[in-house]
């Protein structure tokens, strides 16, 4: 009797735990967001990631002067592939031009939220009323 009552209870926490985003209207949005990967990126992210393991492993003597080099000009071709494909997709969409870039530093240099001090250029914390590089003073707290 133990034992099922265990086991119900046991699958009854499962359940719950299951449903329970739903119950809480979590969904997957069906849009790509600006933070998300795509297919040509993660493509050439992989093949550099792999490029430089290879260098690694050579380095750390795990792999032979052949291995790393038949090893490198394959994944070269591939990170190279991957480069173009991603570059040729960023051309076709538009997505990467000297106006994104600007807005991406634009959005840069608006997240650090402070003024820059006066005397080093330094961006010190928000709400500081001193440089925390220089120790000069600031026009009324920053931030």
């Amino acid at each position: 009797m133990t034992l099922l009552l265990g086991a119900v209870l046991v699958s009854a926490a499962v359940v719950i735990f299951l449903i329970q985003p739903v119950l809480r209207g979590m969904y997957a949005s069906l849009e790509r967001t600006d933070d998300e990967l795509t297919d040509t990126e993660a493509r050439k992210r992989v093949a550099l990631l792999a490029l430089r393991d290879v260098e690694y492993d050579y380095l750390a003597g795990k792999l032979d002067e052949e291995d790393y080099r038949a090893l490198k000009a394959e994944l070269t071709a591939e990170a190279l592939a991957a480069l173009e494909a991603d570059e040729a997709a960023a051309g076709a969409d538009g997505a990467r031009g000297d106006e994104a870039l600007e807005a991406e530093i634009a959005a840069l240099r608006a997240s650090l939220g402070a003024e820059a001090c006066g005397s080093c250029g330094y961006h010190p914390e928000p709400g500081s009323r001193f440089c925390s590089a220089c120790g000069a003073p600031l026009q009324a707290g920053v931030g």
